[in-house]
């Protein structure tokens, strides 16, 4: 890619500064040596099921480890590195924090700003794809967007939280939000986001007046209990069977990572091939179809090289502590604006339409036939669309 899309608007406050995405030979060398020099598990009945009911099998972990071997970062690099990227310096309570972004910006005066955030065990890699297809499809000169997509937090080349104290939702929307202003948005910007960014992207469209829009492609909450039931579509009916399965059979990894953060931190910081099979379930399971073998490696590689899981965990505590409200439900964080939803049915927890609909002002409701839990990675023309649709509604109010 040209220099271009690097132009930065002329009303941000402060310049960022480039970023290119580059690990030494050493780094790559410790990690392949890392990834060789791990024992397997022993096989057992458990991890001999092949519909993986009781996690990723043995068979799969072998064959990863086995590509993984072979895997090229400098691949990865040189797909990232052909976008804008960049980091920010900002400050939240005292405390500054580095935030690396990657971007496409327009040269139009009228260039909507986008803030696109990403979830757990995702990262900005996720938005790769809809970033070669916005590149493919629009000159900087005609791009009607600027979209910003930054690590979060505790998450890649971002700064992790800090050590002396605790860190939330509001304290990440606070950063990001400051960050947009720096970058000359301060009059207003659209946030898209999935996973942990969709809840950090509630909390912007809830408490911040420069967040003017929200789309979502998670809205997971509890039944509000106030809906009558007959409203609900055959999708919507299988929908809330995949969300019981996970309540049942999926999420006791949110509730460790909620609790006992600094034992799984700490454990699956020691080895690759561990962290391979912890943050690899999850591209399984959360997909309708199984993403490619490199795609789960790009992402592992990334929590690797960056050492990143044990930071990118602080989320849980807040959000899955029994007895805590969710981000969705929490009225707090009701959005009175524009609201937008991509549904898909393979999502963790794809609630109705009617639950969505209580939190905020929904004006669109996209449902879709397939697709899961990673919807900018298995299907960005759909995502992008469903978003391209809802920009266009909301843009006179940006």
């Amino acid at each position: 890619m040209s220099a271009n899309y690097c132009t930065i608007p002329t009303a941000a406050i402060k310049q960022p500064k480039p970023f290119v995405v580059r690990h030494t030979d050493e780094q790559l060398r410790d990690f392949k040596t890392a990834i060789e020099s791990t024992k397997l598990g022993p096989t057992t009945y458990e991890n001999l099921q092949q519909d993986r009911k009781y996690g990723v099998t043995s068979q799969w972990l072998r064959e990863a480890v086995e590509a993984w071997k072979e895997f090229d970062w400098r691949k990865v690099e040189g797909e990232v590195n052909r976008f804008p990227n960049f980091t920010a310096e900002v400050e939240d309570n005292g405390v500054s924090y580095t935030i690396h972004f990657m971007a496409l910006f327009s040269d139009r005066d009228d260039a909507i700003p986008i803030l696109a955030l990403h979830g757990w065990p995702g990262s900005f890699l996720e938005f790769l794809p809809i970033f070669s297809r916005l590149s493919a499809k629009y000159s900087p000169q005609e791009l009607p967007y600027h979209i910003i997509v930054p690590s979060l937090p505790g998450y890649a080349y971002s700064s992790a939280p800090p050590l002396d104290r605790d860190f939330r939702l509001e304290n990440a929307a606070n950063i990001l939000d400051s960050l947009m202003v720096q970058l000359g948005f301060g009059n207003g910007y659209v946030v898209q986001g999935g996973d942990v960014g969709s809840k950090i992207a509630r909390v912007l469209g809830g408490t911040f007046p420069r967040a003017k829009a929200i789309h979502l492609n998670f809205s997971i909450m509890p039944d509000p209990g106030n809906i009558d039931e007959s409203v609900y579509d055959d999708l919507e009916r299988e929908g809330l069977k995949r969300a019981e399965w996970f309540t049942k059979f999926g999420s006791a990894y949110a509730l460790l990572h909620a609790t006992k953060p600094a034992t799984i931190g700490l454990a699956l910081s020691a080895s690759p091939v561990s962290l391979l099979a912890w943050i690899g379930e999850k591209f399984l399971d959360w997909t309708d179809d199984d993403l490619p073998l490199d795609t789960v490696l790009e992402s592992v590689s990334l929590y690797w090289l960056t050492q990143c899981f044990s930071t990118s965990l602080w989320p849980y505590r807040q959000l899955f502590t029994p007895g805590n409200i969710g981000a969705h439900e929490n009225p707090v964080w009701h959005i009175n604006k524009p609201l937008g939803m991509s549904w898909f049915p393979k999502e963790i927890a794809p609630v109705p339409e009617a639950w969505t609909a209580t939190t905020g002002d929904l004006i669109l409701f996209k449902k879709h036939n397939k697709g899961g839990h990673f919807a900018a990675m298995e299907h960005p023309d759909v995502l992008l669309a469903d978003l391209e649709e809802f920009l266009n509604m909301v843009k006179p109010s940006i």
